[in-house]
């Protein structure tokens, strides 16, 4: 019988600017088989992916993508039948967005965000403190699939994170290393990299805290 502590984890990647920063280091320090699933070069999942715990990046693409990636409507499949089975499911962006539309909300055009945003966490759920800084790279958002608990609210977009059955999706970067976050600000007025990049040394080892902390949450559930 494989225990928590020896947890498979399937980390699927959609995209290669988007990999899993720090979650891989997390997932080997606290001892359990990860594994790094490369959709956006295979197109395909591998046959053991229906036992494992699953962490699913962001990417550039939508959930509504389905007829330029197939793939996708695999996923959700895959996403829907971790949940029924009670394992765990971390989203990450584009993959809580992927859990939502999975469970049946609704993926649609937001505000933009990119860069460091203050966020409000939801004393009630007691995973996210009152308020915390995180990484937004995204310019859409979902509504919340039936029976989910909102866990983080911001300003500009409401549904920042939210844990339903044995599933918790993130909009949010936690994971983001310095070296992601100045790619993904390279085409940023200097000004603004600049910004980011001051945010980031100051924010970042928090951020990385807290993916810790959410990654256990999320494994115990």
């Amino acid at each position: 019988m494989i225990t928590r502590k020896e947890m498979k984890v399937a980390v699927l990647l959609h995209d290669p600017t988007e990999p899993a920063g720090v979650i891989e280091e997390l997932l080997a320090a606290r001892g359990h088989s990860a594994a790094i699933v490369r959709l956006d070069e295979t197109n395909e999942f591998p046959g053991w992916i229906g036992d494992a715990a699953l962490v699913l990046m962001g990417g550039s693409m939508s959930t509504n993508d389905e007829s330029a990636y197939p793939w996708l409507i695999e996923e959700k499949a895959l996403v829907r039948d971790a949940v029924g089975d009670g394992r765990p499911v971390l989203g990450v962006c584009l993959g809580a967005q992927l859990i939502a539309s999975a469970l049946g909300a609704r993926v649609y055009r937001s505000v933009r965000e990119i860069g460091w945003e203050t966020l409000t966490g939801l004393s009630d759920q007691q995973l996210f403190p009152g308020t915390f800084s995180a990484f937004e790279l995204h310019g859409e958002t979902f509504d919340l699939p039936a029976g989910a608990v909102l866990l983080a609210t911001g300003e500009h977009v409401p549904h920042q994170a939210f844990a339903v059955g044995s599933a918790v999706g993130l909009q949010f970067h936690l994971e983001a290393t310095a070296p992601m976050i100045a790619a993904w600000t390279a085409d940023l007025p200097e000004t603004e990299q600049e910004r980011c990049a001051a945010e980031t040394e100051r924010d970042a080892r928090e951020a990385h805290r807290l993916c810790g902390a959410v990654l256990d949450y999320v494994l115990r559930r």
